[in-house]
């Protein structure tokens, strides 16, 4: 009786613990026991992931005419990448799921404001669809190599030293790792901004011979898009008008600051390409000797 009763206090105590943590709740197991189960998608990393997708979902909607919103929402939204693997360790709450949701929600965020620099500068249209080629490729192999070749239970960030010194020092150093996505990320935010404030790299800024200030450029008063609110002095012609008097001196600093870690991020995902293909290789190697392959003919 004794024992029935503590049974019934530990499962309400941790009922009670459950509902306080957001993720916990019980069912009974075949043999009758009560069994705690976590809710892995109210894990505080995921819910921080989400908000991730939320701040990237609005900047993409500010990104064709709003660059001061767009950037500062994309940026609070790549920050939060580096919050939610802090959360995931101080919790004890890493999981596979919320592994795979940050990669994917990286590269989504990336590859969108790729494609609309790919607008914005149409001759450098080929570089852009290479970049998001490449990052997505580099990314789906290395993770498919890990999970074929090292097993469901590690991580695609667990690189052994003896495949790439390059890898292994990006992935299992936490600054290192910081400092290039965050530098690769400002490379293109300072290509956006520069996408509205720059002649140089945006010719349709300059105004043309009787359209003083008019411009073709996303951004410009005289897109377009801006002929649905003629009225010179609406909240649309006024934001736009602003958009086109930015600055360009801080989008070139960083811009020459973080290209070079742009440059060396993309040689990493090459090298990371290449590796993780020759794992795979080698796998291939090792699953034909042991089926006998190829075998002779008679």
């Amino acid at each position: 009786m004794n024992g029935v009763r503590t049974r019934k206090q530990a499962a309400q105590a941790t009922k009670a613990n459950g509902s306080a943590n957001g993720h916990l709740s019980l069912r009974k197991g075949t043999d009758g026991e009560s069994k705690t189960t976590e809710n892995i998608f109210l894990f505080v990393p995921n819910i921080i992931g989400y908000s991730r997708i939320f701040l990237a979902i609005a900047s993409l909607y500010y990104m064709p005419l709003h660059p001061r919103t767009c950037s500062l929402l994309y940026s609070v939204s790549c920050l939060l990448d580096a919050l939610d693997g802090l959360a995931a360790r101080h919790f004890q709450q890493s999981t596979r799921f919320g592994a795979v949701l940050d990669m994917v929600t990286d590269r989504c965020t990336t590859a969108c404001l790729l494609v609309f620099l790919s607008s914005a500068f149409p001759r450098w249209a080929l570089i852009f669809q290479g970049l998001i080629s490449l990052d997505f490729a580099s990314h789906y192999m290395h993770m498919y190599a890990t999970l074929t070749m090292g097993g469901s239970e590690k991580s695609h960030k667990k690189v052994d030293q003896s495949r790439s010194r390059l890898l292994y020092l990006y992935y299992n150093n936490k600054n290192v790792l910081f400092m290039v996505c965050a530098l690769n990320e400002l490379f293109f935010i300072a290509l956006y901004l520069l996408s509205f404030s720059s002649p140089l790299l945006s010719p349709s800024l300059l105004p043309t011979e009787g359209t003083a200030g008019a411009s073709a450029q996303p951004g410009s008063p005289s897109h377009p898009a801006s002929a649905i609110f003629a009225a010179p002095g609406s909240a649309w012609a006024m934001e736009l008008a602003r958009a086109n008097k930015m600055d360009s001196y801080w989008p070139w600093v960083i811009a020459g600051i973080s290209s070079p870690v742009m440059a060396a991020k993309q040689v990493l995902n090459v090298i990371q390409l290449v590796k993780a293909s020759k794992w795979l290789a080698e796998g291939d190697i090792e699953a034909r000797r042991a089926q006998g392959l190829p075998k002779k003919r008679r």
